[in-house]
């Protein structure tokens, strides 16, 4: 059990956010731990023969199936969204007496051939993980990043309309099955206690993470921000491809342009990533998006500078009503 006790300064510093680098590290150990029939087993078919020829050895040393990962190499968010890029940097600048510390703290809990010379020469380990990391950000998680970033937006929605309508209580009893809160602390159902204790005031940070599922996992260790990660609600949709609507009697109502927007928004997206999965200019796109909000059939909400589509309760009727006709059809 994970204790986190929980000062009004605390309390007051409770934040969401989401992480690229906080995705490329538990997706290594997905890698490990995750089977072809499991939620992630999509994203696993189309991975793994891209990196048959990539030497992951590194990151599986630092990233190991179970147990312990270095807190460095999840450096918290200052924002509720970075890029991959300063997360790299910021694991980039860890002072290097943290960083013996943690690796050594690894090699203890599960040693490897790699990790002395790491902590012998952290200069040397900082440049060789985020060259390393980067690269594999490129092959196994860039080209995915667009659908995570939507799947992470929409659940840090939900949780807003969660601290609205029940408060923070609210947002944490409903967090996670095993993450339980009692009133000045937050208790973590995990097989292992922590070491170290946060400094007070530094509030807590809550992540979604798509890799995380199925478990929550902490970073709790001073100097780190005390931070949460959970799976984000709709884990499930994540993964799934889109239908073909394009002969379908939705596509005929609509047209195949419309018809295939309302079919990919099954999680929301921008102007800019519908443009892009779709191959429509986006100027042509938002006079598309504009007449089916006008219909009632999409909606969107502004996120940041961002602005979000999403089906609403007529546009899931329209396309599960298109889709018997459409298995009739094929």
């Amino acid at each position: 059990m994970i204790t986190l006790r929980l000062g009004s300064e605390d309390v007051s510093r409770i934040r969401f956010a989401f992480s690229p680098v906080w995705e490329t590290v538990t997706s290594i150990r997905a890698l490990s731990n995750s089977t072809a029939s499991s939620v992630h087993g999509p994203w696993l078919r189309k991975v793994r023969p891209l990196l048959e020829k990539h030497d992951l050895s590194l990151l599986k040393a630092l990233v190991p199936p179970v147990s312990y990962i270095p807190d460095f190499i999840t450096p918290a968010p200052p924002r509720r969204s970075t890029s991959f890029e300063s997360g790299l940097a910021a694991i980039a600048a860890t002072p290097l007496p943290l960083v013996v510390a943690e690796l050594t703290k690894l090699h203890e809990d599960t040693p490897h051939p790699l990790l002395p010379e790491l902590i012998a020469k952290p200069t040397v380990a900082l440049d060789r993980l985020t060259s390393a990391l980067d690269a594999y950000w490129r092959l196994a998680i860039e080209p995915d990043w667009r659908r995570m970033r939507a799947l992470l937006q929409e659940d840090l929605a939900f949780r807003l309309e969660e601290l609205a309508g029940g408060g923070m209580g609210r947002v944490l009893r409903n967090l996670h099955p095993s993450v339980r809160f009692c009133g000045d602390r937050i208790e973590i159902d995990r097989p292992y206690c922590c070491d170290g204790e946060p400094l007070p005031g530094q509030g807590l940070l809550l992540v979604p993470c798509v890799f995380t599922w199925p478990a929550a996992l902490p970073v709790t260790g001073a100097p780190h921000v005390p931070t949460i990660t959970y799976p984000p609600r709709g884990l499930g949709r994540l993964w799934d491809s889109q239908d073909d609507v394009s002969g379908s009697p939705l596509a005929e109502l609509v047209g195949r342009t419309r018809a295939a927007i309302v079919s990919h928004l099954d999680l929301p997206m921008s102007t800019t990533h519908l443009a892009h999965q779709l191959g429509v200019s986006a100027p042509t796109l938002s006079v598309h998006l504009g007449i089916l909000r006008n219909a009632g059939v999409v909606d969107s909400r502004r996120d940041g500078r961002t602005v979000l589509y999403s089906r609403t309760s007529l546009g899931n009727q329209l396309l599960a009503a298109s889709r018997p006709a459409t298995l009739a059809l094929t």
